[in-house]
Formats: structure tokens, C-alpha cells, sequence
């Protein structure tokens, strides 16, 4: 695997799953990403022994991902056995109500309860705490989480990027992209930077004559929502979009049955969409992650508008 990969496998792997919603390790991935050479990235010289491995780092977030969960190996446990898991308080707490009923019958003392018998007062006490486990289990059995189901988002494929960009830039979106849709639950990403839509990937609202819908640059970075997330600099997270009323004024550009979405700044220059099958499909780990490399992106975007000095025009539809 290429250097690139082990240096960010060797940072996730060991790391608890939790650890991955900590603002420092997030902090400390981003900032040992920034210090790399772009060229290391994507790019030239002995590193551009990497171009054509570009899906490495993809590889690498998945394995890293197996590692972490293979640390909280505990919970996976609990999710295949849900069920045993749930039928446990109905266990013991039948088996308690049985032992205390048991013993009293094997003690030799009356059943009637009797308050100055210290027997009687223990298995009082006994009952009350079988019984209250018992109660715990019916209530784990009557409440079921709800699965998570994916759709089929109606729309076409499409992968659309500006022109003018540098190849090394080039080489970064394209494996933004493939690891994003490899990791996680994104399948549509769409990029905007100063007043362009640099990068349009993944499953594109469909037009009438069967191609991908416009993205309306104008339209979208002087509606609410871009804006929100300019001054907040934050994401912005809906979880289910369903739940969101005109949601789609300024998504125009997603599938119409698009579940979630999640806008994530790009510095103070952009936004980064990206769209998701699922209703609360972006887990907070891959929210951290998004966030992550986003600096990273923000970064390279602009060293290119420092180059060209202005960005113009929109994707090539």
C-alpha cells in the first residue's frame, strides 16, 4: 500500500470508535494532513508513483473502519444477539420470583408474611427486585428499533468537474469522491467554491430528456441554506429530509426521494453536499471525517483560486 495509506491507517488503527467524535483526534488527523507536500496527495515526482493508486486511501478508511469496530467488539456481539439480549431481565427475573418462592417453601416457615420475621422482610424485598427486573424485559421486548432502510434514488449517474482545475486537484476530488461513496452512506456529492460548482458526482436529479439536472449555482449560494452554514461554519445536518418542508426550493439538483443531507463549510469560500440514501445515514464518525477532510479540500481549492485568481463559470452539463 502506498505511504499515503499507512500513514492515515496507522493514525486510525487502535483508535476506540468514540475516539473518532473527539474534536482533538479531528484535530490532529487534519492538521497532520495539511503538513503533508500536496504533491504527496495526489501529485508529482516520486510520490506520482500514487496517480494511479488513488483508491488506496479509499481502501485504507475501510480497513482502518474494520479495525475500529473490531475494537468495540462488544457491541457487535450485543447487535447479532439483540434479541437473547433483550429476553435476559424476563429470565432472571422469572428465575428470581421462582427462587424466592422456592425457598420459602423448603425454609419450613409459614407462608403467610409475617413483619417481625426477618425471613418475611427479605423476601419482600426479593419479590419487589425480581419483579421489577421482570418488568425491565417487557419493556426491552416491546420496544424494537426501527431498521434502517435504504432506497433506490431515482436520478442518473453523473460525474461532472469543472475544467480549469490543476490535475493534482483533479486526482483529490476524484478520490474524495470514491472514498466517500466507498465508506460511507453518500451517494451524490456536489462541491461549490466562490461562484462555481467545481465538482457534480454520484446520483444527479434527472431532467426531462434523461440527463442530469443544471446546478444553478446563483440559486443556491443565495438561498438559506448555503448561507446558514457560511455563518454559522458549521455543518449542517438533516437527518431527514422528509421532516423538512421546500426542501428541495434549493436541492434541485438531488434525487427527489434523497433521504438526508449534509452541508459541510469549506472554509469561508464554499460548501460541500452530500446526499444519502438513509435517514440519519451520516453517523457521527463519518461526520468528523467529512469535516476532516473538507479542510483538506478547502485547502487545496485554495492554492487553485490563488493560481487562477478567480474562479468562474459553472460545470459542464
Amino acid at each position: 500500500m502506498a505511504a499515503a495509506s499507512a500513514v492515515l491507517c496507522n493514525a486510525g488503527r487502535g483508535v476506540p470508535f468514540a475516539a473518532l467524535k473527539c474534536k482533538i483526534f479531528v484535530r490532529d488527523v487534519a492538521a497532520a494532513g495539511k503538513g503533508l507536500p500536496f504533491a504527496f496527495w495526489s501529485g508529482s515526482g516520486f510520490p506520482g508513483k500514487l496517480l494511479s493508486r488513488r483508491n488506496d486511501l479509499a481502501r485504507c478508511a475501510l480497513e482502518t473502519e474494520k479495525t475500529i469496530r473490531g475494537v468495540e467488539g462488544g457491541d457487535d456481539w450485543i447487535a447479532e444477539n439483540d434479541e437473547l439480549v433483550r429476553s435476559l431481565p424476563l429470565f432472571g427475573g422469572a428465575g428470581g420470583l421462582f427462587a424466592v418462592l422456592l425457598n420459602r417453601s423448603l425454609s419450613g416457615i409459614a407462608p403467610v408474611a409475617d413483619s417481625s420475621s426477618a425471613q418475611s422482610r427479605s423476601d419482600v424485598l426479593a419479590l419487589a427486585l425480581a419483579a421489577t427486573v421482570l418488568l425491565q424485559g417487557l419493556v426491552w421486548k416491546s420496544i424494537q428499533p426501527r431498521p434502517v432502510v435504504s432506497v433506490e434514488m431515482n436520478g442518473v449517474n453523473c460525474f461532472n468537474m469543472i475544467k480549469s482545475l490543476p490535475a493534482e486537484v483533479d486526482w483529490e476530488l476524484e478520490w474524495v469522491w470514491e472514498s466517500l461513496r466507498n465508506t460511507t452512506r453518500t451517494k451524490a456529492l456536489v462541491i461549490f467554491y466562490g461562484e462555481a460548482c467545481v465538482l457534480q458526482a454520484g446520483i444527479a436529479a434527472a431532467s426531462v430528456d434523461g440527463n442530469a439536472v443544471p446546478v444553478n449555482v446563483s440559486e443556491f449560494i443565495s438561498g438559506e441554506l448555503y448561507k446558514g452554514v457560511q455563518k454559522s461554519g458549521r455543518q449542517n445536518y438533516l437527518a431527514n429530509l422528509v421532516l423538512y418542508p421546500g426542501r428541495f426550493e434549493l436541492l434541485k439538483f438531488l434525487p427527489s426521494n434523497t433521504q438526508a443531507v449534509l452541508l459541510q463549510p469549506l472554509g469561508d469560500d464554499g460548501v460541500m453536499v452530500l446526499a444519502s440514501d438513509t435517514i440519519r445515514g451520516f453517523t457521527p464518525a463519518d461526520q468528523a471525517w467529512i469535516g476532516t477532510i473538507a479542510e483538506k479540500v478547502d485547502t487545496s481549492l485554495q492554492n487553485w483560486v490563488a493560481i487562477s485568481s478567480k474562479v468562474e463559470g459553472q460545470i459542464p452539463l
